[in-house]
């Protein structure tokens, strides 16, 4: 998975949109991010989980995924070592991430196509 990749991934769900955040690029839907590139180092994202969400991420791939550091951690911010990771269990992150921002309407909507489950790597 590469940064490209992952790019892709996020523009392609549902009212996605690139932005820029502290000299990073970001993903945003309602106005809002889901999801970084470039933090903590190039090679990494971050996507916008709840803590059970990361908690199970971590669990299945701690070599992929690791908390950030601090109060944005402990709230569910998770780091994705890209190049270690399968692009379905990016994508899954992506949408769980997503789906954790966008405005109500849209997200229940779109939840019922889409599987937070971090296992899938299709």
């Amino acid at each position: 998975m590469g940064v490209d990749e992952f790019r892709r991934i996020a523009l392609s769900l549902p009212e996605a949109s690139e932005s820029g955040h502290m000299g990073h690029p970001d993903f945003r839907v309602g106005g809002r991010i889901f999801a970084t590139l470039g933090y903590p180092s190039a090679g990494w994202g971050v996507v916008k989980l709840t803590p059970d969400q990361q908690e199970l991420f971590v669990q299945v791939a701690p070599e992929v995924f690791v908390p950030v550091k601090g109060a944005w951690g402990r709230r569910g911010a998770t780091s994705v070592r890209l190049r270690a990771a399968p692009k379905g269990m990016v994508r899954n992150a992506l949408v769980a991430a997503w789906c954790n921002t966008a405005p109500k309407a849209l997200g229940r909507q779109f939840k019922s196509l889409s599987s937070s489950s971090p296992e899938s790597d299709t």
